[in-house]
């Protein structure tokens, strides 16, 4: 819940919000269309040059942990500050790096620094009044998700323009932009926690046994990330060898796949209105409808209605975490940070297996067999919903209002 003399934070500022995050996550996802070109270039191995993404993904999940929990001790516009910093700094370090030890090192630290989204999310949450606090979730939540989409277009298009480095001191420098803007109009929130830093580490393991919607929430949303993940691991292979499209091609799809965005305001709303549950319900059956579907249209040849598909498998990923954010939240006024900490850690590490699920799968049995599989994963969060998930106290007394 946010604080009753909570007011509603200005357009600029929400907006500014959103592309903050956009731009600190997309961070975490522009290599990973360029390890070919990336690799050679500093040394490593193709077996090794997955390392790439990894250690940022690695250092995202460390930050997850250990840094976000901080939002509840911390006065969080400096931590956010300092994180932006620190990401564009690295930014600048993995643009610089001659050796793999060198950019590997800047990746991890870029990743670590990276998750300010994750304090931003649960600052906008706090500052925002009450009765329009989903719709200030998703606002935020869609600048997120379009920065994850959009992060492998754009290093297709600009490593292809202009090289691999130059992206990166691009990211270091529109980073910096975004930090500046936060530093003038991000409004200060001191939390009056008085936990010790290993106190409040542990707390958020406590808050995990203590509510059993945040667990519940944490699965649904890790199960579908999973799905996200592993649909867009399949996916360029499909483009490739089904479509016979190139890399410009692929990028203008992942481009077309951004559109999902545009459900978080939607489910912000139907949050706002105390229907989190039922769009829970809807985002959990649409995934599995439309990998379902997706087996169809690939098979069918029919190219954009794959790209239909996955404008709905991105929408119903951000349906769900929107009102599971909406939910969890409300939760303990007092520990957004930590809440969003233990939420987004199981949602990353479990979420982070969909890539290998997806080209495991795909290697085995093509894009039938991983499509099955996503309708599966689909099927198995629908299941959960349908047999654990009562509403909480607080979900009950927003229905009421």
């Amino acid at each position: 819940m946010s604080d009753p003399d909570t007011h509603d934070l200005s357009p600029a500022v929400t907006a500014l919000m959103a592309v903050a995050c956009g731009a600190m996550v997309a961070n975490l996802y522009y290599a990973q269309t360029l390890i070919g070109m990336i690799g050679p270039d500093i040394g490593l191995s193709p077996s090794a040059a997955g390392g790439i993404v990894t250690l940022t993904q690695l250092g995202y999940g460390l930050g997850l942990a250990f840094i976000v929990p901080l939002s509840d001790l911390i006065e969080n516009k400096r931590l956010i500050i300092i994180a932006t910093v620190g990401a564009a700094l690295g930014c600048i370090g993995i643009a610089l790096a001659e050796g793999p030890r060198t950019f590997l090192i800047a990746a991890l630290a870029t990743g670590i620094c990276s998750v300010g989204a994750q304090v931003l999310v649960p600052l906008a949450a706090k500052l925002s009044s009450e009765a329009r606090q989903g719709r200030t979730i998703g606002l935020v939540m869609s600048g997120l998700l379009t920065g994850i989409m959009l992060a492998r277009p754009v290093a297709s298009f600009v490593a292809g323009a202009l090289g691999w480095r130059a992206l990166f001191f691009w990211s270091a420098g529109v980073t910096a932009l975004v930090g500046l803007a936060l530093l003038l109009m991000l409004p200060s929130r001191r939390p009056d926690s008085t936990l010790t830093y290993s106190a409040l580490l542990a707390s958020s393991l406590e808050l995990l046994r203590r509510y059993p919607a945040l667990r519940l929430r944490a699965a649904y949303q890790a199960l579908l990330f999973i799905a996200f993940n592993l649909f867009w691991t399949a996916a360029p292979l499909v483009l490739t060898q089904r479509f016979r499209l190139g890399a410009n091609g692929i990028a203008l799809f992942a481009l077309a796949g951004a559109g999902g965005a545009l459900a978080a305001p939607i489910a912000g709303y139907l949050a706002d209105k105390g229907h989190a549950r039922a769009t829970t319900l809807v985002a959990l059956a649409l995934l599995m409808l439309s990998f379902i579907a997706a087996d169809l249209v690939v098979a069918a040849g029919a190219l954009i209605a794959f790209a239909v598909t996955a404008v709905l498998i991105d929408a119903a990923v951000q349906l769900n975490q929107i009102s599971g954010q909406r939910i969890i939240f409300g939760l303990d006024s007092a520990a957004g940070g930590r809440i969003n900490a233990a939420y987004m850690t199981i949602v990353f590490v479990f979420g982070a297996s969909g890539s290998l699920i997806g080209s495991a799968s795909f290697a085995a049995g093509g894009w039938s067999f991983s499509s099955l599989i996503g309708a599966a994963i689909g099927g198995l969060a629908l299941l959960l919903y349908l047999l654990f998930d009562r509403p909480s106290a607080p979900e009950a007394e927003l229905a009421k209002d």
